[in-house]
């Protein structure tokens, strides 16, 4: 069971809007999903996954780097679990939390790059 939300839950998340995933391939291996919408103001990041054998090796950051890219100046949003190790690595790349329920923070910054 995850600390916070039940696997049930978990599951939840994992299939809800799925047609928003996007696999994430290096050198031909699958290492990560990335779920992502472009809204007519902001990008949401619903969920960003990288497999325990490809993590800490810069990929994760690389994603959300090119999804600030991508973004255009529009503001990003997304929520991470309190627990989630991900939490600092959104804050080193600009995302400060907005808000917080007692599972997540709502975090959200401004694409920088063009």
């Amino acid at each position: 069971m995850r600390i916070g939300i039940t696997d049930q839950q978990h599951v939840l998340r994992l299939n809800d809007q799925y047609d928003c995933s996007h696999l994430i391939v290096i050198n031909e291996v699958p290492i990560g999903t990335l779920k992502y919408q472009t809204h007519a103001q902001h990008v949401e990041i619903m969920q960003l996954q990288i497999h325990p054998l490809h993590r800490n090796k810069g990929y994760g950051k690389a994603v959300i780097e090119q999804v600030i890219t991508n973004a255009q100046s529009k503001p990003i949003k997304l929520t991470v679990l309190k627990n989630n190790p991900a939490l600092g690595l959104y804050k080193r790349l600009g995302f400060t939390i907005t808000d917080e329920d007692n599972y997540e923070y709502h975090m959200q910054t401004r694409a920088t790059r063009s």
